[in-house]
């Protein structure tokens, strides 16, 4: 695939995208060295390979959702630094 500054200029229209001819020319360069990689990785043999979802054989490991005890609302305000009738107050951290 050829890049020019035809397709740099098409692509940067199609992200709204303002550029100097500096920064066309740097993005032209990488363009290339990406397709350059992926033209590298079609070398490689992938005959009898099966497609691969995900980097590790790890699976997810769930548990069964128990239903536990809790704290009462008085309880968990027993150790609060600040509470205010029934409610947890905290430091005003949004100034207007």
């Amino acid at each position: 695939m050829e890049v020019n500054q035809a397709l740099v200029n098409r692509l940067a229209l199609l992200g709204r995208l303002e550029f100097t001819d500096a920064e066309k020319e740097e993005i032209r360069s990488d363009l290339e060295r990406m397709i350059s990689f992926v033209d590298k990785l079609n070398e490689l043999d992938t005959e009898g390979l099966e497609p691969v979802l995900h980097m590790s054989a790890e699976v997810n490991k769930l548990r069964k959702d128990i239903v536990g005890g809790s704290v009462s609302s008085e309880e968990a305000l027993l150790n609060a630094p600040g509470k205010l009738n029934q409610f947890f107050t905290v430091p005003k951290v949004i100034k207007k």
